[in-house]
């Protein structure tokens, strides 16, 4: 009985297995009439899940992003080249190792979704 239940459930698994998964939807702000500023906004707070650990006036996890536009204008810095992981952390670089496991999301994002996000971060004051 129990080598059918399981034989049951291992059939039902793989019928259930789409053979493709549908492909990322590209989004481009123009689309929605979003400006870059509202739809790095989308981003932040949808896809991105960047509020798990990041608030406009707040630190929670990581640095608040009042801070982080703060920190990256003063230093010149190029936020969507951190989002990369093409330059090194400048503004909390012990949060670091946090923040690394969500480079694996913004390595997928597209370059136009990047400079949203950037323009996001910049427009908190």
């Amino acid at each position: 009985m129990n080598r059918t239940l399981s034989l049951f459930f291992l059939l039902l698994l793989l019928g259930c297995k789409s053979k493709e998964s549908a492909p990322e939807q590209d989004f481009s702000y123009e689309d929605d009439k979003l400006t870059p500023v509202q739809h790095g906004q989308k981003i932040f707070e949808g896809k991105g899940n960047c509020t798990a650990c990041h608030q406009p006036e707040q630190k929670i996890i990581g640095p608040s992003l009042k801070e982080i536009a703060s920190v990256y204008k003063n230093r010149d810095g190029a936020i969507v080249k951190f989002l990369k992981e093409e330059s090194e952390p400048i503004v909390d670089p012990a949060q670091y190792a946090a923040m690394k496991v969500n480079f694996t999301v913004t390595k997928r994002m597209t370059d136009e979704e990047l400079q949203a996000l950037e323009a996001y971060i910049y427009s908190i004051k």
